[in-house]
């Protein structure tokens, strides 16, 4: 048979996947592992939001809800807006979606024609280029440096991506944790405007910074898409539960992708969803722990060699040039886990063009745990 896969298929694989299998192979051999490779909280999701989540399946059959999410909980994320960023975010622009991965692709599919240019700084998550290619977009990666904090500015993407009719951003941003200040996402807004590039906006670790509040997009412009989730800051990666809030001329259209890609978000997730937004001061102890993981990090990688480090304003990732030790970050992060256990992502999935001399520590896990992989990577590189 001549039968072969849809080209869209062929995107690259997520490599930080390959290093959790490797991971769970040492583990299953009995061999023990200090997980720095997966962008997830080691917490769990709050108390209020389990126990809404099962009363309500001891409660009543959970079958679909309306494409846009339910009712309550697109007004709970509009009263978040109010409460966290004193801002006023109609639950009518609110969409609730299956966490942020379909966010994205519900986005890219209302905003954009096939073959349109969407550009984006380089390190940046893989699934954004891989995403945009898998629905037949362009991504144009612009190459970004430590004196604009990893992040595109309006000149860079003029020279790189002049077609562009989109510009997408994280800040913070995976896998450097750097973030845009003020002034910078106002110019990204106003370039965005005169070229007439839509702006999106991913927020998803926003909750999760070490020097002040981010600041939303959504304080500056109502024509940016903004995607946010439940995954980090709320503790409920598995839950995938996330949100967008969409300029008023795209509702119609996502609201019809969504009734045909995805019918709605879990319903159980939701409802849980709802009872989570309440849950700021469990939410902020999480926050304070990961903030003693930093303050570890960065003072002891350093000291095993580690000493050129992306700002890390937010997140829980600490990105580390490692050229002074090798140009194979894969083969680096393979010897690392063999010899001390400590699994930790290699840069390639991030920066296609440079990422064989970075690697990425998450730092999402315990305290201790982050201890004994300062003192294990410290008596490695003796």
């Amino acid at each position: 048979m001549s039968l072969t896969p849809s080209r869209r298929g062929a995107i690259d694989p997520f490599f930080v996947m390959e290093v959790m299998k490797a991971a769970a192979a040492r583990a299953a051999a009995g061999g023990d592992v200090i997980h720095m490779e997966v962008g997830q909280p080691a917490t769990a999701a709050p108390q209020a939001a389990i126990q809404a989540a099962v009363a309500a399946a001891q409660r009543e059959p959970l079958g679909y809800t309306l494409a846009l999410g339910i009712p309550e909980l697109r007004a709970a994320i509009s009263g978040h807006y109010r409460q966290y960023y004193g801002l006023d975010v109609p639950a009518e622009r609110i969409v609730v979606t299956t966490g942020s991965s379909a966010g994205f692709q519900l986005a890219f599919l209302a905003a954009f024609d096939a073959g349109d240019e969407v550009a984006l700084g380089e390190p940046a998550y893989p699934a954004y280029r891989n995403i945009l290619k898998a629905v037949d977009l362009v991504p144009q990666m612009i190459l970004t440096e430590a004196e604009t904090r990893f992040q595109p500015t309006p000149e860079s993407i003029q020279a790189t991506a002049p077609n562009a009719k989109g510009v997408l951003v994280a800040s913070p941003a995976n896998p450097t944790g750097c973030m845009l200040d003020g002034a910078a996402m106002a110019a990204l807004v106003q370039d965005c405007a005169a070229h007439d590039r839509w702006l999106i906006v991913d927020e998803i670790y926003h909750g999760i910074t070490y020097g002040g509040r981010a600041q939303s997009v959504l304080a500056l412009t109502d024509q940016a898409i903004v995607i946010n989730s439940f995954s980090k800051y709320f503790s409920m990666t598995g839950w995938r539960l996330g949100w967008m809030v969409l300029p008023p001329q795209l509702l119609r259209a996502v609201e019809c992708l969504t009734q045909n890609f995805y019918i709605s978000a879990p319903g159980i997730s939701q409802v849980a969803g709802v009872a989570a937004l309440g849950a700021y001061d469990e939410l902020e102890r999480n926050v304070a722990r990961y903030a003693r993981n930093r303050e570890i990090l960065l003072n002891e990688l350093p000291a095993a060699g580690f000493d050129k480090l992306a700002p890390a304003d937010g997140a829980f990732y600490i990105y580390a040039d490692i050229s002074r030790f090798t140009n194979d970050a894969q083969g680096f992060c393979t010897r690392l886990l063999n010899d001390t256990g400590i699994a930790a992502t290699p840069g390639f999935d991030f920066d296609r063009r440079r990422g064989h001399y970075f690697m990425r520590f998450s730092f999402a896990g315990a305290e201790a745990e982050m201890v004994e992989a300062a003192r294990r990577l410290k008596a490695w590189g003796k």
